[in-house]
This record gives structure tokens, sequence and C-alpha cells, in this order.
């Protein structure tokens, strides 16, 4: 499943995270590359355990906690915490890849498996012609570039690359995340359930229907969750 997410961020909270990043000194995108990666990967990064990384990661999580959108779609267990990319300049681009299956966080040693991949925009589509963020998958070729504040949700078994930047700069938080649901189909099933029993509540209230609608929600949930 392929899913935008927008007004992840408000515009203040928009504000402060591009402020803390821009300021900040960036590294070589190539220190969280695995083997493969790094034969594609031409890009700036900020370092993890920076202070700019750190009070932005904090932003991104806060707008996440708040998000019944992202919950609902990603049914998260673990997220990685939120790393932060720039393109532009000779550093404009990242080939085609497939993210690792795991990662693990090098200052806590916790294991992450990557069942969902996403990128939060905080550059706006004005400010840099390239950088679409393509997404090859079963629901075919995606060309992603998405508004400041806005967020892209896919599997991270896909084939995605960022396409060169050839004016501006795009920065960007991205992350992945290990949902309680790990099958790809599972997740979309209840996804579609869930928007539908809202949906069907917002018409018509707390019918018998939608009651025993909301239970088979949950009894899924209990039999494909790992919490």
């Amino acid at each position: 499943m392929l899913l935008q997410i927008p007004d992840v961020f408000t515009p203040d909270e928009l504000a402060r995270c591009r402020s803390l990043v821009e300021s900040a000194e960036w590294a070589d995108g190539n220190i969280t590359a695995g083997t493969q990666s790094a034969k594609a990967k031409n890009n700036r990064q900020l370092p993890e355990d920076g202070e700019a990384a750190r009070a932005a990661r904090t932003l991104v999580l806060d707008a996440l906690s708040r998000s019944a959108l992202f919950f609902t779609a990603a049914l998260p267990r673990k997220i990685y915490p939120p790393l932060f990319n720039r393109y532009g300049g000779e550093a404009n681009a990242f080939g085609n890849h497939i993210d690792n299956a795991v990662r693990t966080h090098a200052a806590s040693g916790t294991h992450v498996r990557t069942d969902l991949s996403a990128t939060l925009f905080l550059a706006g589509p004005d400010e840099y012609d390239g950088g679409e963020l393509v997404i090859e998958d079963t629901f075919g070729t995606q060309s992603v570039k998405l508004p400041a504040g806005h967020m892209i949700l896919y599997p991270s078994s896909s084939v995605h690359r960022v396409e060169p930047v050839t004016r501006g700069v795009r920065i960007a938080s991205f992350f992945w995340i290990q949902s309680m649901v790990r099958e790809d189909e599972r997740r979309r099933m209840l996804f579609d359930l869930d928007m539908a029993i809202l949906a069907l509540r917002e018409k018509h209230g707390d019918t018998a229907e939608s009651v025993r609608l909301t239970g088979c929600y949950h009894n899924l949930m209990r039999m494909w969750a790992d919490t």
C-alpha cells in the first residue's frame, strides 16, 4: 500500500524543523547506507547523534503521535528514529535500491524490521527541480513529490529511487516502521475496513452493523497483530 498523509506538520512545526536542519552541519549520506545502497547513494545526511538531528527528530515523532491516519495505516510497533537528508549540488540523487530488511540503531542496539518506509517532505516542490521519489511495486511505478509537511508511506520491499535534483535543494526526513501486522496485504485490508467503518459511523452513527464490523476489525487484529 502506498499512502499520502497530508499535514503531518503544522506550519509552525515545519518552520522550526527547517530552521534546525538548515543550520546544521551535513555529512556524507553513506553513513547509514547498506552495501548495495552505498553504490547508488549520493546525498547528504545529518549525523544521527547531532543536536539538530535529535531536536528535529523529536518534532517528527511528536507529530506522528497525533496522526490517526498514520497509526491506522502503519499500525506501528517500532519506529526507527527519524533521519534527515539533503539533495542538491553535486550530492543530488539516490539510484534504485531496496531498504535493508532490518535496521539497527547504533546508540540503543534496537533492531527494527523495516515493514514500511516513510518520507516526510520538508522542502516544497517549488523549491527544487527533480528530486521525485520514484517507487516501483505491485501498484505500478509512482512518482512522488509532495508539499512540505506532507508524508508518503510505502512498503520497504519496494524498489525506489530519488531522481537527481537539478535546481535548489530537497530536504526531507525519512525513517522506517516495524508494524504490528507484518504483511502488507493484511495491513491494507485492515486499513480499508477501518476507513469504511469510520465512513459508516459518520453517515449513520453507531448502528448494530457498524458495531459488528468494528468487532470484525478487532478480531482480525487479534489474529494478526504481533505486539
